[in-house]
């Protein structure tokens, strides 16, 4: 079983940066596809990034491209999400999920129901 703890989390200001961490134990993660997901009150978690292991591909959630990166240190058995130009909308609880073991790289990376392994989440509140 892969556990996984998110951190990096807070209250920042509107146009700044906050950088998340996933860390995971228990199993070597470097053959799981990693996402990353968000739920803000009162809605549906939803798709931000993933990548996998395999090529190291990327994919992110339209209303993230261009300001939030997603990387992994496989090393570190940890994944972060780097997050530039934060804004309002961006207030949520952010989850780290791994899907797999897999051998290929197709998978639905925006599908929770991808994701076997999932953290309790970091919040993430933008203010004005």
């Amino acid at each position: 079983q892969v556990q996984l703890v998110e951190s990096g989390g807070g209250l920042v200001q509107a146009g700044d940066s906050l950088r998340l961490s996933c860390a995971a134990s228990r199993r070597d993660i470097s053959r799981y596809h990693m996402g990353w997901f968000r739920q803000a009150p009162g809605k549906k978690r939803e798709f931000v990034a993933a990548i996998t292991w395999t090529s190291g591909s990327t994919y992110y959630a339209d209303s993230v491209k261009g300001r939030f990166t997603i990387s992994r240190d496989n090393a570190k058995n940890t994944v972060y999400l780097q997050m530039n130009s934060l804004k309002l909308e961006d207030t949520a609880v952010y989850y780290c999920a791994a899907a797999g073991p897999f051998s290929s790289d197709s998978y639905g990376y925006n599908f929770i129901s991808s994701y076997r392994y999932w953290g309790q989440g970091t919040q993430v509140t933008v203010s004005s």
